[in-house]
């Protein structure tokens, strides 16, 4: 494998069709709350803003850390590598989720990679992967089936070989919880520990419920019940009835961007048609468990250690949803400190 140089490119045509594209939109009817989907003003005015002031500098945010592409398994990956300025650094690979992409983690690269100029203990410092998982972002769109969370899982372990890294941590939300998982299961010889933050466990597991699991139970009925559709930045972050509480609208329109200029808005979502079952799947591996209380799903530690079951880490966090790197950079960074000073 020999990974070559990349950088994301945007151009001014591209921007200039979207605008266009934007300003003739077809306007639907939808109802005036949230239950449906996006209230048709704030929809309007998120367009408004994505065509006529929105930054498109994600590109150039992104451009600022290194990144490659590389084959692996038929399959073009792209990926940043950030190394650590030090010698002693812990290689680590992030992966992200959906609707999310590899931008979720620009906040965070900074203080894991080079803790010293970040106000941290250069102990703690991380060489960083992140991948764009296939059919996401920049990476190739599967052509064939098969691709699910273990044979991504297997290439991210061929990748982080590739590049030198014998052992490893692995960590993720969302999809990327489902591969950090996976990856201790198919390379235990190299993963230290995986710490994730959703912990998609069994609720309702235990007759003596505590308050907690219980409130766990019904956000499990709820996002069965409407959870499966609708838009995620308003329904899994922690804020106070707008969006806008919990993320920046440019950092908002930044995940969408990718989305739209990379074409990858169904090519992303065949891989819930691939491994949805595996979010629950068996993790033997040392693990960490950082629940954010606007997630999806909150596990007490005993209904997580079901799941887990080398359960080295629990915290409950005060504030934080499902977006835990856009949303609580600091805290996360925090929390995957915390958990790989114990294996790395």
């Amino acid at each position: 494998m020999t990974a070559e140089p990349f950088e994301v490119s945007v151009t001014e045509a591209e921007i200039a069709d979207l605008r266009d594209r934007l300003r003739r939109t077809r306007w639907p009817e939808p109802v005036d709350d949230w239950s449906q989907g996006l209230p048709l003003a704030y929809a309007q005015e998120l367009c408004r803003s994505w065509a006529e002031d929105y930054d498109f500098g994600f590109a150039g945010r992104l451009n600022a850390f290194p990144q490659y592409r590389d084959t692996v398994d038929g399959l073009g990956l792209h990926f940043l590598h950030v190394r650590s300025p030090e010698p002693d650094a812990f290689p680590l690979v992030l992966t992200h989720g959906w609707p999310g992409s590899v931008l979720e983690f620009l906040d965070v690269l900074g203080p894991l990679t080079d803790p010293r100029a970040h106000g941290g203990d250069p102990a703690d410092a991380f060489h960083v992967v992140a991948p764009s998982l296939p059919g996401y972002g920049w990476s190739d769109k599967p052509a064939a089936i098969g691709w699910g969370v273990t044979r991504i899982a297997r290439a991210w372990d061929t990748l982080m070989v590739s590049l030198g890294y014998p052992r490893y941590g692995a960590q993720g939300g969302d999809w990327g919880s489902a591969v950090s998982g996976a990856l201790g299961e198919v390379a235990p010889e190299r993963v230290a520990g995986v710490h994730l933050n959703l912990g998609s466990v069994a609720a309702g597991t235990f007759d003596d419920p505590t308050p907690a699991e219980r409130a766990n139970l019904e956000a499990e009925h709820e996002f069965r019940r409407t959870g499966r559709g609708y838009w995620k930045f308003w329904a899994w972050t922690d804020h106070e009835g707008h969006p806008g509480d919990a993320l920046p609208r440019q950092k908002i329109l930044d995940e969408i961007s990718v989305y739209w200029f990379t074409a990858s808005a169904t090519s992303s979502a065949r891989l819930y048609w691939e491994s949805f079952a595996h979010f629950r799947d068996k993790v033997t591996a040392p693990a960490g468990l950082s629940v954010y209380p606007r997630d999806i799903t909150r596990p007490s530690r005993r209904e997580a250690e079901l799941r887990f079951t080398d359960l080295r880490w629990f915290e409950e966090l005060p504030h934080g949803g499902h977006f835990a790197a856009l949303e609580q950079p600091a805290s996360l960074v925090e929390q995957v400190r915390g958990f790989f000073r114990l294996v790395r």
